[in-house]
């Protein structure tokens, strides 16, 4: 099993990513990952899906979307696409613990976005494995919980999705 990217674009509008999703779920795919947002053009939503499979599972995937009216077009993400995930991680954090957890912080470039009285709470941007890594060595310190945005992706250089 291979992970895959695709980045597609859509119309904006209401069932566009219930009509989505449900392609997958009726096919039997399951949907690893899947971040959705506005373009520049308020018409148009670009669809970040990231899914395990082999290549035939793929092509039959891409095949099922474009046969959606709703879909404008498909990109299969490769090496020269910039992916990225956001994590927000709530960390029990002391007074001894903080200046430790901010040091962690610092050498990942996450951010302390917020500070209560027993915890802290971080932003990290990064691939899969920069923010999993974090995670890890925020463990011992007690993480009281996190959420993950999943992938987002674009590709590299002046090529526009179209």
């Amino acid at each position: 099993m291979q992970k895959f990217v695709l980045s597609v674009l859509v119309e904006n509008h209401a069932g566009v990513l219930s009509r989505v999703s449900g392609l997958f779920s009726r096919r039997g795919y399951n949907i690893d990952s899947l971040t959705v947002c506005e373009t520049s053009d308020k018409a148009i939503s670009r669809m970040t899906i990231v899914v395990m499979g082999d290549e035939h599972i793929l092509d039959q995937i891409e095949k099922q979307l474009s046969k959606l009216v709703e879909v404008i077009s498909i990109e299969r993400c490769t090496s020269e696409t910039c992916e990225r995930e956001t994590a927000l991680i709530k960390v029990k954090a002391d007074g001894s613990k903080r200046e430790i957890i901010i040091g962690t912080c610092d050498i990942y470039r996450a951010h302390i976005v917020d500070v209560g009285p027993e915890s802290v709470i971080v932003e990290a941007t990064g691939s899969e494995t920069k923010i999993d890594s974090l995670i890890r060595l925020l463990e011992p310190f007690g993480i009281l919980e996190y959420a993950k945005t999943g992938l987002t992706a674009m590709s590299r250089g002046s090529k526009v999705l179209k």
